[in-house]
Order: structure tokens, then sequence, then C-alpha cells
């Protein structure tokens, strides 16, 4: 897999870049800065960008905005963002528009270094990836109108791994059940959420957006 990344930490930056080589990846460029990761693009067009949120001159959202741009102008490209904390609105972003190869991880997990490739292998595969943690926060009840009130608890875990980016097939290996007993959670979740199929959305995302409360 061919990968750009962006990270102004230069201690994190080259320390990726030693991981992914050893795991038979080519790093095509390695910047610190959004301006730098759009050249680096526009020169060479890469199968994934891993980039910070946060990245200069402001150390706001330079990388995110940069992220956006390129999912907008290359779809093609998976886009696997990292960020120092939950950040509600920088995952709803994401999440808004279209999910398949995008993701988002918190940075404690990139020196969980399997779970880490395993993001980066979805999101070059087409498939969302998003951190357990970030998905555990975008589930938190932000009202008293919560709109998951009325899910079974085992549909709250299937809807937690649906919002991580894991198809049916992998939520019924990691929940331990069957593939139809999924797919009839799935089914009562959007049921009780009333996610309608004819919105011309998807909607695994809408369930994720529904009870946002940014």
């Amino acid at each position: 897999m061919r990968v750009i990344l962006a990270e102004d930490s230069t201690l994190l930056r080259e320390g990726l870049v030693r991981l992914l080589a050893e795991e038979g990846h080519e790093v095509v460029a390695a910047v610190g800065d959004a301006e730098a990761l759009l050249a680096a693009v526009e020169a060479d067009q890469p199968d994934v960008v891993v980039a910070d949120v946060r990245m200069p001159p402001t150390h706001t959202d330079e990388g995110l905005r940069a992220a956006l741009e390129i999912r907008r102008t290359r779809p093609g490209i998976g886009v696997l963002v990292l960020s120092q904390y939950v950040e509600k609105r920088y995952a709803t972003e994401l999440l808004t528009g279209e999910s398949e190869g995008v993701g988002y991880l918190l940075k404690d997990r990139v020196v969980q270094v399997d779970e880490f490739l395993d993001a980066l292998e979805r999101v070059g595969a087409g498939q969302a990836a998003f951190d357990p943690d970030v998905v555990r926060q975008l589930l938190k009840r932000t009202s008293l109108a919560d709109p998951l009130a009325g899910l079974t608890e085992r549909e709250r875990a299937v809807l937690a791994e649906m919002a991580q980016g894991y198809t049916n097939a992998a939520i019924a290996q990691r929940l331990h059940i069957s593939l139809s007993g999924v797919e009839k959670h799935i089914n009562a979740i959007f049921d009780k959420l009333e996610l309608s199929g004819n919105s011309g959305y998807s909607r695994r995302v809408l369930a994720v957006l529904r009870y946002l409360g940014t």
C-alpha cells in the first residue's frame, strides 16, 4: 500500500515511517504540515493518507481540513485521521461525508501496532475504521431524550461495532453471534431509530449521526 504521512511530531512521524516500511508499505512522503500534505498528494497520489488533526501553523484543524479537501477532490484516496483527544465535531465531519475509506484513531491507539495496522488496511480497502473510544464518546447520552433509549444492550453493542466500520460478518465474529443474528439486530436498530431505506443515505451512517449532540 502506498501511504503519505502528515504529522508535525518528528519522532512520531519517523516512527510511523519505519513501522510502515517494515510492514511492506511504501511511504510516498512524510511531511510536517497541511500545506505540504496537499502538495505531496498533488505530486504523487497515494492509496491512503494518514494525517494528524492539529498541525502547523495554528495547531487547530489544519490537518482535518486538508483531509476533507483530499476526500472532496480525490475520493479514491483513503484517509486515516489521528487525534490526541476525542473531538466530536471532527469525527462527525468525517462521518457525515462518504464513510467509505475513512478512519479516525486516537494517537494512543497508534502504539497498539496491530490495531493501527488493521485500521490502515481497512481504510485502504475502502472500509471505515473508527476508534472504539471515539465511538463510545459519540454514543454517550447528550440529552434527556436519548434516541438510543429503546435499544437493547445487544443492539447497542452491534451499533458500536457498526460505528467502528466493521462489516456484518466481522461483527458476528467479534460478538460471537450468528450473521443472521447481526442482520436481525441491525434491522431492529433501523426500525427503532426510524431510519427509512428510501432516504438516499447510508442507514449505517445515519444510525450513528441520529443521536449526536454536537
